[in-house]
């Protein structure tokens, strides 16, 4: 059962992973080190899962925990490179493919400048996590969260703008 559960955790919520560990991590070597890591920690976090909350969201708590232990771990280094501006898009037209990617890499820019407590949020908040699940996500009330998600979209609504 552990594996099958794990297996539906990096293959159902991989991207997630990926967005949550690019949100934390610029240099690509070490984000697919902090990736494996967040897999480790999920293998052994998995026997714990009560099912208490959605898998997403508990994959989610797992790599954010981890993401926080290494920027903890990392504090005194200075940033190494870029995040990355790839992501996929899932569309066979090249002016659509060319569009969503410029979007793509200028929102990944925009979120890569937010302050680490609003980038936390805003990246919870792009993959859908309703307010609840980032405060169950990242164990902090909910005023909190309204608040940062708020500042989030604002600074990224001004950043986006600006970019246009």
């Amino acid at each position: 059962m552990r594996e099958g559960l794990f297996d539906q955790a990096l293959d159902g919520h991989g991207g997630l992973i990926a967005r949550i560990v690019s949100a934390h991590e610029r240099d690509p070597a070490l984000r697919e080190d902090l990736r494996q890591d967040v897999a480790l920690a999920l293998w052994r976090a998995l026997p714990g899962w009560r099912e208490e909350c959605a898998l997403r969201t508990f994959v989610a708590r797992v790599a954010h925990n981890v993401c926080v232990s290494h920027q903890r771990r990392a504090v005194r280094e200075p940033p190494r490179g870029e995040l990355s501006p790839q992501l996929d898009a899932a569309t066979d037209l090249p002016d659509a493919v060319a569009i969503d990617n410029d979007l793509r890499r200028r929102l990944s820019a925009a979120v890569a400048d937010l302050p680490a407590a609003l980038r936390e949020v805003a990246v919870l908040g792009l993959e859908g996590f309703t307010n609840q699940e980032i405060v169950d996500t990242l164990g902090l009330s909910s005023g909190t969260v309204a608040t940062r998600l708020s500042r989030a979209k604002a600074m990224l609504r001004e950043r986006m703008g600006q970019a246009s």
